[in-house]
């Protein structure tokens, strides 16, 4: 068992504890960890909605207005910053490949220049563009997604959204071309 694990399991304790001491009937629900994603949404039904929150560095998935889902994610850094405001889901790409950033290879696919910005980094005579992979791709607006990607504790993508594999194949499988999503300050 993990130590996140057991921090979880003995704190539902105490709230079932306390709300059965309280005479309340219904126990609490189980407290989320800040640094924990979950997923409960694959037996709800309903119409899905998104709440992103860059403060909170969360994204929060619903059904039909029920929490079903809440996942880590890095958000936009400073000056790439991810655009607020409602939106819906635009597309989906289960194995979206990014044309603005990636990698400069030899025909080897040796790396000749790392975290290129097609738009700025001009291409080294013999060199071929190899873009970013962003699994399970969600545009939101314009090239910014919600995807699969790395999670360093902080906003450093270039503008996306990126969660954990899991969570981003859960959102992926539960949205659908329409889905409201809201991003938050």
């Amino acid at each position: 068992m993990t130590l996140n694990f057991i921090r979880c399991c003995s704190c539902v304790l105490s709230a079932a504890l306390i709300s059965l001491l309280a005479g309340c009937v219904d126990p609490l629900p189980p407290p989320v960890a800040v640094e924990e994603s979950f997923w409960d949404g694959d037996y709800m039904t309903g119409s899905p909605s998104i709440r992103i929150s860059l403060s909170q560095q969360r994204a929060f998935f619903y059904k039909d207005g029920q929490l079903a889902g809440v996942s880590r994610i890095s958000s936009g850094r400073e000056g790439l910053d991810t655009i607020t405001g409602n939106f819906h889901i635009m597309e989906k790409d289960i194995d979206h490949v990014s044309s603005l950033f990636g990698d400069y290879v030899d025909a080897n696919g040796n790396v000749i220049q790392k975290d290129v910005d097609t738009s700025k980094d001009p291409k080294p005579k013999g060199a071929i563009y190899d873009g970013a992979r962003m699994p399970y791709f969600m545009r939101i607006v314009g090239g910014t997604g919600m995807h699969e990607g790395y999670l360093p504790g902080y906003p450093a993508s270039h503008g996306c959204i990126r969660m954990p594999g899991f969570m981003a194949a859960a959102f992926y499988r539960s949205v659908k071309v329409g889905t409201p999503v809201s991003i938050e300050p």
